[in-house]
């Protein structure tokens, strides 16, 4: 769900080492959340689409456009592009953060650092700061792997996202679904 996406958007807004501006290699990255439905039943959830940059100053940015949610099951991808993301008016979910470039300018590939970072998530016209752990790994050929060290718990009623929630438990005949959504993030940013 779109709170998911803001975790992923925690994660690259990791201090991504102190080098030029960096680019989301966005094949080789993923932002994955869980729904929770009929109390017990977990099924895990992503995005195709994601764009994001950290700029040489230290301003780290992660699009996701929320019309890419893939839940393997068509009709429900469309439930939640229009009853839970309502994507005609709220198309992207953007998280963003100051990284501090100079903490991890001196990491080698292969080594790694722990950050706490907190996050600036918007969806569906709010924004909210979310705190994310993060474990930023420096990669050969100038690349960065920025993961969630652990996941980030988002509740949709921060974002206004309840009403959607209501209607999709309604539409799928179901007793409830969780409105605490449990995101992760695995994002490689490339040096340009």
């Amino acid at each position: 769900m779109s709170f998911k996406s803001i975790a992923l958007a925690s994660l690259l807004a990791l201090p991504a080492s102190a080098f030029a501006d960096w680019q989301l290699a966005s094949g080789d990255s993923s932002v994955n959340f869980v729904s929770v439905k009929k109390t017990n039943i977990a099924e895990t959830h992503h995005f195709k689409n994601l764009s994001g940059s950290i700029s040489d100053a230290g301003k780290a940015q992660l699009v996701i456009d929320l019309a890419s949610v893939e839940t393997n099951i068509p009709i429900r991808n469309e439930r939640m592009q229009q009853m839970l993301f309502d994507t005609a008016k709220f198309a992207k979910a953007t998280i963003s953060a100051d990284v501090d470039m100079a903490r991890l300018s001196a990491l080698k590939p292969g080594q790694t650092a722990m950050i706490n970072a907190d996050v600036t998530v918007d969806v569906h016209g709010q924004q909210q700061t979310e705190k994310a752990a993060l474990q930023v790994t420096a990669l050969e050929g100038g690349r960065l792997l920025v993961t969630t060290s652990a996941p980030i718990l988002v509740n949709a009623g921060n974002y206004k996202l309840l009403e959607g929630i209501e209607k999709l438990r309604e539409v799928a005949g179901l007793d409830s679904i969780s409105p605490i959504v449990p995101v992760t993030a695995k994002l490689v940013f490339t040096q340009n």
